[in-house]
């Protein structure tokens, strides 16, 4: 059985769909009802579910996880996350994004060029992300270095530019990481914050 725990941490509300071992589900918000409404949304549908008051040593470490890389810390654990409902391409995606490491932002189209696919279809998936921060759709950008949107549109894109503004390392140069159908191509998230008049 899924449990879903909600948590406040210093004003952001912070939530995960677990059992034990794995993540179904992730996701935070300004408020409680977002939260649980998010999480709802995202858990398998033929899944049972209980909404636990006590939160397990496992999730308690998730949200912990969460909480450093929403205050631009990053993350060094790594969860195992429930895929198997997600479609072939959603996987895709979301292995490529998972490699986008602190202070660098991957471009729609670079992680296509990855993943295949098209810059519009990573997009996609990235709007419906199931576990926004533990997988860092924040790091993804348009071609151009301006935000695009965050959690499925354009209402969210100031928290998405405050985690970014918050993973600035000070890096110059663009990296090439290794993935299974090639390479990705990252650029220091800088070049987001100077194309956002913030450098």
């Amino acid at each position: 059985m899924i449990s879903l725990y909600i948590e406040n941490v210093e004003g952001v509300w912070f939530g995960i769909a677990c059992d034990e071992k794995k993540i179904f589900a992730t996701t935070f918000a300004s408020d409680e009802k977002r939260v649980l409404q998010s999480l709802l949304k995202s858990i398998p549908f033929n899944v049972s579910f209980q909404h636990s008051e006590i939160t397990s040593v496992f999730a308690r470490r998730v949200i912990g996880l969460m909480k450093n890389i929403y205050d631009g810390k990053g993350g060094s654990d790594s969860f195992s996350l429930v895929t198997e409902y997600l479609s072939d391409y959603a996987r895709r995606v979301i292995e490529v994004v998972s490699l986008i490491p602190v202070g660098y932002v991957a471009s729609y189209g670079s992680v296509a060029r990855a993943a295949g696919g098209g810059p519009r279809a990573v997009g996609r998936v990235m709007a419906s992300n199931p576990f926004p921060l533990v997988v860092p759709c924040h790091r993804v950008v348009c071609s151009d270095f301006t935000l695009g949107g965050y959690g499925g549109g354009y209402d969210n894109v100031p928290v998405k530019l405050g985690i970014l503004r918050r993973e600035s390392r000070g890096y110059t140069s663009e990296r090439e990481i290794s993935v299974a159908n090639g390479k990705l191509l990252v650029f220091p998230v800088e070049r987001v914050l100077k194309r956002v008049g913030e450098e």
